[in-house]
């Protein structure tokens, strides 16, 4: 399993560890509107899942904000998806006051079934991990970037380049 902490503390992640060329395993998760979305919501696209703690904490905040300027420049083929644990209301006041409009927030709550299929659900916090999935449109995995410091940003410059080259 990768090895990450929070503040410095070492935590425990749940599921499997997943690995560059595994099929992206399906999950359950709600949009804002408490619809549910899989990976079938979004076939044939190229897909950027961001998996984030929470939005309303301030290196979540900075990462779906720059994800969503770099959103803006990629083609309509390419999704970014942020995932947390935030209740749907509450991701969709954040992006209403954020003015994110690239970005799809979709909430893991009901049963953690994108954190734990993805191994990025913290044991002891009960939070997702900060790290980030790059899917080709067949649904195979082909990047992953878990942050090694939770409270610290990622190589936004890797993962737009990695979408980048499935185009």
């Amino acid at each position: 399993m990768p090895k990450v902490t929070f503040k410095g503390n070492p935590v425990t992640l749940v599921g499997p560890e997943l690995k560059v060329g595994d099929a992206a395993p399906d999950f359950s998760v709600v949009d804002n509107a408490l619809a549910p979305v899989t990976l079938a919501t979004y076939a044939g696209k190229v897909k950027i899942i961001s998996a984030v703690p929470s939005l309303d904490t301030p290196v979540c905040d900075t990462e779906t904000r720059r994800f969503n300027q770099e959103a803006a420049s990629l083609p309509g083929e390419v999704v970014v998806l942020t995932v947390s644990l935030d209740l749907p209301f509450a991701q969709k006041r954040w992006c209403g006051a954020a003015g994110i409009d690239k970005v799809v927030t979709l909430s893991d709550y009901r049963d953690r079934s994108f954190g734990t299929k993805y191994g990025v659900l913290i044991d002891e916090l009960k939070l997702l991990s900060r790290s980030i999935f790059v899917l080709d449109r067949n649904n195979s995995i082909r990047y992953i970037q878990h942050v090694p410091e939770v409270t610290q940003e990622p190589d936004y410059a890797a993962v737009i380049a990695e979408a980048k080259k499935l185009l």
